[in-house]
């Protein structure tokens, strides 16, 4: 960081920040000032148009109050974002201000309203500023910078995975409906968001019995020569081998669009008037694939819940705040039907207010997904007319937010607000619980603190063969899913089958990259009190093993190896006698091994983190020797792509049967030269 007093470096693109788009990633690095030098084109690339200053404490390494100080004379009375960073460059707060100025002073002044605001200043060393055009554009880029950056003294979003949708696809003749989740690159219909995977695919399977839509691939489309096993069961039509007509097809098409559009009430009429003529025709088998339709129809619709004749487009929040946690639970609602609900839990310091709380959320949710045309909230959010301003501007077009007073909407929210209590009231419930396990854990192992982060690792394979090692994650929460790694066994010096070799391997992939990340920690030093509420570590407090001494053997080595013996408790996890549940053994260095009473909690959770650890390893293992199995040897081939390989498979019928061939006969197939030729024959037969 520069020393002294604050430096402005202008970024000479344009206007202000006129090149900023809503919703857009912002390099961290390009908001670094590293002494006062111009950006580079590639940092500045992602703030284009966009004035900007950082600044640094003082060479007498100044921190607080008399840091801030510094930087106050020289910022301008204009709207932008901050950032507050400690002295080792961690940062701790982002914030956006109307008046830079004003905001920062306000800082210096040491009057502070809680306590989380007085500890965040007097941990502050430096700051640094984006200037923007307008209060919108702040608040926009905000959004993204706490989402980037996770400062610690900001409400957080968690658990921010990206929301799945219904496509049907307009880039083939025969349009197929799916599930799709990402980037929206592919040519069609986009439907949603529905509130989880499972809602889609219970979705997706009552529309197929309603409209037969296909859902296989492309590809097999193409190759089908017979109807399959989902036009038996009346859940396709049958459009690859012309079971249905293309003029038949496309009306089922347009039927299943207008219901996903909010137009099932028509469809179910025109459905219905179908059956209807059919019966009078005493065409009773078409009368009864119509009737079929129809229920299927229902049954969608029957298990959406809640489906408000009032609100076509909405998102609704509600929020609950109790035992220092807050939840917020969200439902989708999409042309009149009801998407899904889930609920949040952000990370928050329990001293803000609930709605502060959730306009920092609703900024943060929206600032890479669409927007509704209505937001529905359980109550008044701070800044709300300007947060309305700025979700207009990104998504285009007019949002409005409310909080409902009477009516359909008020039901809406009251019903959203039931389930923020309940499912927080569960959350509760499970965190004491696995605070006094890992307080368990602590006391049975002898450990000098709770654990936070808990690490189990496990290997998978068939004699040797798709070998699969395995690493899940728990923490004060339960376990952490998001950070469940898995890691395909490449080595080809371990023996087949060698447990301790694959083990090795998984613990210096895994420990050396989180050392060359984050470095080694100190275990000596105690950790701060506040940190208690943090995000779970990086760093393991303890790691768990499924074996016993001599697999514990091999891991202390690796560990002294890596040099990181001080930093980690490694436990290991022996099968009892006669590998029965509840016998277990547990391996740590410096105790003789032991086993834990029966029905004791802290055995039953051990053994849960055990079976996850085993769940994950065994379906890793499964995952890659299926795609082993199917993989042809004919891709390992140089200079053999799709088009090469479907021509030899076609001349010779068999992988098996190209490897055998002569060189005069694969250059007998049809696009294939003397020089692909050679290559292919070489490649089966050098290694013998």
């Amino acid at each position: 960081m520069s020393a002294g007093h604050p430096k402005a470096v202008s970024h000479q693109a344009g206007s202000d920040v006129a090149g900023y788009m809503p919703g857009r990633d912002v390099d961290d690095e390009s908001l670094v000032d590293d002494g006062g030098n111009e950006p580079t084109e590639a940092a500045a690339k992602p703030l284009a148009n966009m004035d900007w200053i950082g600044t640094g404490g003082d060479a007498a390494g100044l921190v607080g109050e008399a840091a801030i100080q510094m930087l106050v004379k020289r910022l301008p009375n204009a709207p932008g974002v901050y950032r507050m960073m400690n002295a080792s460059g961690d940062v701790l707060y982002v914030g956006k201000a109307r008046n830079l100025k004003k905001r920062v002073t306000a800082y210096a002044q040491g009057r502070y309203h809680t306590n989380r605001i007085g500890r965040m200043v007097r941990e502050t060393a430096a700051m640094e500023f984006v200037i923007t055009r307008t209060e919108i554009e702040a608040l926009l880029l905000e959004a993204n910078l706490i989402k980037r950056l996770r400062p610690r003294f900001n409400v957080l979003l968690r658990d921010d995975k990206s929301f799945p949708y219904i496509i049907l696809t307009g880039d083939h003749p025969a349009p197929g409906i799916f599930k799709h989740r990402g980037a929206r690159s592919r040519k069609g219909d986009y439907f949603g968001p529905f509130a989880s995977a499972g809602a889609v695919d219970r979705t997706i399977n009552a529309l197929q019995r309603a409209f037969l839509l296909r859902t296989c691939t492309d590809s097999t489309f193409e190759s089908r020569t017979r109807p399959c096993l989902l036009h038996q069961i009346k859940r396709c039509s049958g459009p690859c081998t012309g079971e249905i007509d293309e003029a038949g097809y496309k009306e089922l098409v347009s039927e299943a669009n207008g219901f996903l559009s909010g137009r099932s009430q028509s469809v179910k009429a025109q459905i219905a008037a179908a059956m209807q003529d059919a019966s009078a025709d005493l065409d009773f088998e078409r009368a009864a694939i119509y009737r079929d339709r129809l229920s299927a129809l229902s049954h969608v619709q029957s298990h959406q819940g809640i489906n408000p004749a009032s609100v076509e487009e909405a998102d609704v929040f509600a929020i609950h705040g109790e035992g220092g946690q807050t939840c917020i639970e969200v439902f989708f609602f999409r042309t009149g039907q009801n998407w899904g609900n889930r609920a949040y839990f952000p990370k928050a310091d329990s001293a803000i207010e609930l709605g502060e709380v959730l306009g920092a959320f609703l900024a943060q949710f929206y600032e890479d997904k669409p927007c509704p045309r209505m937001i529905l909230l359980s109550q008044e959010v701070e800044e709300q007319p300007l947060l309305e301003e700025a979700l207009s501007t990104l998504a285009g077009r007019k949002v409005s937010i409310s909080v409902p007073q009477r009516g359909e909407k008020k039901e809406l929210v009251q019903h959203a607000l039931q389930n923020a209590r309940e499912a927080l009231g569960r959350r509760l419930a499970e965190t004491s619980s696995q605070a006094r396990l890992l307080e368990g854990v602590q006391s049975v192992f002898k450990l000098e603190r709770k654990p936070r982060r808990i690490e189990v690792y496990d290997n998978s394979h068939i004699m040797g063969t798709s070998a699969v090692g395995a690493m899940i994650v728990a923490g004060p929460e339960g376990f952490i899913k998001n950070q469940y790694r898995k890691f395909n066994i490449r080595s080809t010096e371990i023996t087949p089958g060698d447990d301790f070799g694959m083990m090795r391997e998984v613990m210096e992939r895994r420990f050396g990259r989180l050392i060359k990340e984050n470095g080694i920690p100190d275990r000596s030093v105690a950790p701060d009190a506040s940190d208690e509420d943090e995000a779970v570590p990086a760093w393991p407090d303890v790691i768990l093993i499924d074996g016993g001494e001599g697999q514990m053997t091999a891991v202390r080595k690796i560990l002294a190896d890596l040099g990181i013996s001080e930093a980690v408790h490694a436990i290991g996890v022996a099968k009892g006698i006669d590998r029965e549940a509840g016998r277990e053994r547990f391996v740590m260095e410096g105790r003789p091994s032991f086993t834990l009473p029966v029905r004791d909690p802290v055995l039953y959770f051990l053994q849960r983190l055990r079976d996850e650890a085993h769940r994950f390893a065994i379906g890793a293992h499964r995952t890659r020797r299926k795609k082993d199995f199917v993989r042809n040897p004919l891709d390992e081939v140089a200079g053999i792509g799709p088009g090469r390989k479907r021509a030899l498979l076609h001349h010779f019928g068999t992988a098996k049967a190209v490897s055998r061939a002569a060189m005069e006969d694969l250059m007998a197939v049809d696009g294939i030269s003397e020089s692909i030729a050679r290559t292919v024959y070489n490649h089966f037969h050098e290694k013998g």
